[in-house]
């Protein structure tokens, strides 16, 4: 039986997005992308200028993530109070002053408070867009954030491609060209809402006494994904050699592996209308599953890290609607699980380096391997517990697309 559509509310034909706003928005996310990936690069350099140690230089990106959970936080906190549009001004200026400090520190105490203010900006970045993509576009959502967030890939690989062809001794340069192009960014920010509208959508039936489990669950999904896709990234390169393969090999591979990252968006982007975020996240786990378990054939493991990486590459995104259509109620839902997921990308590699240390390097994919199918076991769970029948909610007030009452069956 068809129903009706109902009557849209004031402002609802404006969308949360303009088209200026939204390639802002992806040319922000090939900036943050950038970001993260300059300090590795950058550290040659940091110990020459500052005469500091390896480990110290490598607090410049422990103190960037430890700040971008706490802008995720403080965005969240802030943004009934101040909308979106004051929120992402703030933080691009934040990421704007903190390049400027970084590129310009004297010593690397002021360098390192640089990576603070960065990471801040970093995190009000990372988690506004990702929120206002994940409402803005109605059924096209999960597409969206996958198209949003394949432009990060685009700017981890072309920040250290940057800093290779110019250079590590020429950061400095490449921090003032970022603040250039944050500041740039605050011109388009007329064309983001500055409120979010509140979801019409309501949670499936029986999910309300569930909601803690299934936040708690999404979390488990973010930390063992994102712990998967560093303790690849992270220890890829001695697995291979260790198995047999040269240096330059390896480092190759490794490569390819953070690229299907990348093209892994990109591509699903276009399954993301056509098949449900269940299901997509399912066949996800269980190709990380999958593959790290083909990893455990030295033949056959730089090409099943690539599979690793394809298959990983959409659960971020993906999940992120699903989530806010699975708990409407708890509006810090998302902030949760960005939260965690940072947090987890960095607590996680030392921690599978002490299990790596008590067994042996070759067990990499099989410890890899666990963590998946606990991944896929709670993908089974929260179809079955969380479910997001087709994928296709109604559009959002204010959002980019609306419902046609033929899409509409009851």
């Amino acid at each position: 039986m068809s129903t009706s559509r109902r009557a849209d509310p004031p402002g609802a034909s404006r969308p949360l997005l303009t088209t200026v706003a939204i390639v802002a928005s992806c040319v922000a996310f090939v900036v943050i992308g950038a970001l993260q990936a300059l300090y590795g690069p950058a550290i040659p350099a940091l110990r020459e200028d500052y005469g500091i140690s390896p480990a110290v230089a490598g607090l410049s990106l422990s103190g960037h993530f430890a700040a971008a959970v706490a802008g995720v936080l403080l965005y969240h906190l802030l943004c009934a109070r101040l909308g979106h549009r004051i929120l992402l001004g703030a933080s691009y200026l934040l990421m704007a002053l903190g390049a400027v400090g970084f590129a310009l520190a004297p010593n690397w105490p002021l360098a390192l408070a640089g990576t603070l203010v960065i990471g801040l900006g970093f995190g009000g970045v990372d988690y506004g867009l990702n929120q206002l993509f994940a409402v803005a576009f109605g059924r096209r959502s999960t597409a969206m954030l996958n198209l949003l967030n394949g432009h990060f890939g685009v700017g981890a690989i072309a920040g250290p491609a940057l800093v290779g062809w110019l250079g590590a001794e020429h950061y400095p340069g490449i921090f003032l060209g970022v603040a250039a192009v944050c500041v740039l960014i605050l011109f388009t920010l007329r064309g983001v809402t500055s409120r979010e509208p509140q979801p019409v959508a309501e949670a499936p039936a029986g999910t309300g006494a569930r909601v803690a489990p299934i936040i708690a669950a999404f979390i488990g999904v973010y930390v063992l994904h994102v712990a998967i896709e560093t303790g690849v990234g992270g220890w890829e390169p001695t697995h291979l050699e260790t198995v047999g393969y040269a240096a330059a090999t390896a480092a190759t591979a490794t490569s390819a592996y953070w690229a299907a990252m990348t093209i892994g968006r990109f591509v699903v982007v276009p399954l993301c209308l056509r098949f449900s975020a269940p299901a997509i996240l399912t066949v996800c786990c269980a190709g990380m599953a999958g593959f790290l378990l083909l990893a455990t054939l030295p033949s056959a493991a730089p090409y099943a890290y690539f599979g690793v990486g394809l298959a990983i590459a959409p659960i971020f995104p993906t999940c992120l609607p699903w989530l806010n259509r699975a708990v409407p109620s708890v509006a810090a839902a998302g902030a949760y699980v960005m939260a965690a997921s940072m947090i987890g990308g960095v607590a996680f590699p030392p921690l599978l380096g002490v299990v790596i240390d008590g067994l042996d390097v070759k067990a990499l994919p099989v410890v890899l391997f666990a963590l998946a199918g606990i991944c896929l076991l709670l993908s089974f769970w929260l179809r079955r517990n969380a479910p997001d029948p087709d994928g296709l909610p109604a559009a959002n007030p204010g959002s980019a697309e609306t419902t046609s009452p033929s899409e509409v069956q009851a």
